[in-house]
C-alpha cells in the first residue's frame, strides 16, 4: 500500500469502483492504490477506471503467465485464455534442440513472446511483429532481448528468417466484423479495432498467417494459432490446405482454442 493511501479510505475507493460496475472492486482498488505515486495520480487513475477504461490501461501494465508487462493506453490487452497457447508452445519447444527460433506474429504487447521465453528456461532467438506502432513500443519494452518489427504480418521480417522459424505463435484478430459491436465496452471502445476485427467470418487475418507460414517455418517447425472453438474446424482446414499436419486443442477452463500445424 502506498504511503499516501491513508488520505483516502480503501473502502471508499472500492465503493466508487463498485458503483461504476467493477465486479472485483476491492482487488482493483488495491492495485490502483499500490500503483499510484501521488494523491493526484491516484485520483486521475480512479477517474479513468470509473469512466470505463480497462484496468490494465489505467495501471500501465498487465499480468500474463506470471509476468508484469507494459501496456500503453489504446493497446490490445493480453487475455488469460492465451496462456493456454503458451503452454502448448512451451511443451513443443522441449523437443527442439539447441536455441529455438521463435516468431510472435500479431504480437501486440509482446506478451506471448515474453511468456514463451520465460517458460523455456533456456535461450531463444525471439522475433515479433505487429502493425500497431503503440503495440510495437510496448513489445520492444517487454522483449528487451528480442527483435521487434513494425509492419503487416511477415512483411517487415528479415529475409534471413525465412525457413528458420521453429515455433510460430500468433493470436490474430478473430472476431467476426458483425460481432465486434457485441464485445465488452472496454475492448470495443479502448482497444484498436485492427486487433479485434477478423473480417466477415473472423478468419481473414488467420488465413493470411497460415497461408505464408510454410515459407517461414523450418522443416518440422510448428505453427500455433489462437482461434475460437466455433472457428476451429475452418482453421484446421486452412492449415491442412497450406500443407501442414493440423490438429485443434483447447481448454474449457480458460475458454481457449488453438490450432497447431506442423511442417513435414
Amino acid at each position: 500500500m502506498s504511503v499516501f493511501s491513508s488520505s483516502v479510505a480503501m473502502s471508499d475507493i472500492a465503493a466508487t469502483l463498485r458503483a461504476a460496475g467493477c465486479v472485483f472492486a476491492e482487488d482493483e482498488a488495491e492495485l490502483i492504490v499500490a500503483t499510484a505515486r501521488t494523491p493526484d495520480e491516484l485520483a486521475a487513475m480512479l477517474e479513468r477506471r470509473v469512466s470505463g477504461q480497462p484496468l490494465e490501461h489505467v495501471l500501465g501494465w498487465a499480468e500474463f503467465c506470471g509476468l508484469r508487462l507494459v501496456v500503453e493506453p489504446g493497446v490490445f490487452v493480453p487475455r488469460p485464455r492465451t496462456e493456454f497457447l503458451i503452454g502448448q508452445a512451451v511443451a513443443l519447444a522441449r523437443g527442439i534442440p539447441g536455441t529455438p527460433v521463435v516468431l510472435d506474429l500479431c504480437c501486440g504487447t509482446g506478451a506471448m513472446g515474453a511468456a514463451l521465453a520465460a517458460g523455456l528456461a533456456r535461450p531463444a532467438e525471439l522475433h515479433a511483429a505487429d502493425l500497431d506502432p503503440a503495440a510495437v513500443r510496448c513489445a520492444r519494452h517487454n522483449l528487451p532481448g528480442g527483435h521487434v518489427y513494425e509492419g503487416d504480418l511477415y512483411e517487415p521480417l528479415p529475409a534471413t528468417l525465412r525457413g528458420r522459424v521453429e515455433l510460430l505463435i500468433a493470436s490474430p484478430p478473430y472476431v467476426p466484423s458483425g460481432s465486434v459491436g457485441l464485445l465488452p465496452s472496454e475492448a470495443r471502445l479502448y482497444e484498436p479495432r485492427v486487433a479485434l476485427d477478423g473480417g466477415d467470418d473472423g478468419l481473414d487475418v488467420v488465413r493470411r498467417v497460415i497461408a505464408q507460414a510454410p515459407e517461414w517455418l523450418a522443416p518440422g517447425g510448428h505453427l500455433l494459432v489462437e482461434t475460437s472453438e466455433r472457428q476451429a474446424a475452418d482453421t484446421v482446414r486452412a492449415v491442412e490446405q497450406a500443407g501442414l499436419a493440423a490438429r485443434a486443442t483447447g481448454s474449457d477452463d480458460l475458454d481457449a482454442t488453438a490450432v497447431i500445424g506442423t511442417l513435414p
